[in-house]
């Protein structure tokens, strides 16, 4: 079987595609412009560019996995917006690339369960490594030729996110904003707030990581 995996170079996914790649034997791309060969699967993680359909034609399977139930929650970084919404059971989705955004048959879904008090880091590794454990349960029914269905319900969309939404007010409490400082990223888009003209930036470290 010919396996092959899609994504972007220095980004917060990359170290869990490498480790995806070794324990499945996948090719892995950086770059669809490399892609030359035909594959039994395709997985296109955390690639943020446009995949020509060409490309996807060449596959017998080209599958994404998003932190959403889909159709709702499409779109662009769906477990931070969903940990602000104050959701502690995000559901994830694993299914087919198409033109459409976010808008393939799913094969399978599965769920992430969190305490509430993870930050952005732990909430990243989480999602990485569920995404890969979706991942190896696909391949391990490859053999069974798993059906997938159509999306249902109403779908929803979410824009992407910017340093400005890590902006906090300071006319609210903590508690009431600490959900924003769960997902903030203290190197990439640090929590500030301003007074008076003056910004100033908030760092968020959690005592059990050191």
């Amino acid at each position: 079987m010919k396996l092959a995996i899609l994504t972007s170079p220095n980004q917060w996914f990359e170290s869990y595609a490498e480790e995806l790649s070794r324990d499945l034997g996948a090719l892995l791309f950086k770059s669809h412009e490399d892609i030359k060969d035909e594959f039994d699967v395709l997985f296109l993680l955390a690639y943020h560019k446009l995949v020509p359909q060409s490309i996807l034609n060449q596959n017998r399977y080209n599958l994404v996995v998003h932190a959403s139930d889909l159709p709702k929650g499409k779109g662009w970084a769906p477990l931070f917006w969903q940990v602000l919404e104050g959701q502690d059971v995000i559901k994830f989705s694993l299914f087919e690339a198409v033109a459409g955004v976010d808008a393939g048959n799913i094969y399978l879904q599965d769920e992430l369960k969190l305490s509430g008090f993870e930050l952005n880091a732990e909430l990243r590794d989480k999602q990485g490594n569920l995404t890969c454990q979706m991942c190896k349960r696909f391949i391990s029914k490859i053999n069974m030729n798993p059906k997938s269905t159509p999306q249902e319900g109403d779908e929803s969309f979410y824009r992407k996110r910017t340093p400005e939404d890590s902006r906090l007010d300071i006319n609210k409490t903590i508690a009431e904003q600490f959900n924003l400082l769960r997902i903030v990223d203290n190197d990439s888009y640090p929590a500030f707030f301003e007074i008076d003209g003056h910004r100033y930036f908030l760092k968020i470290s959690s005592s059990e990581n050191g």
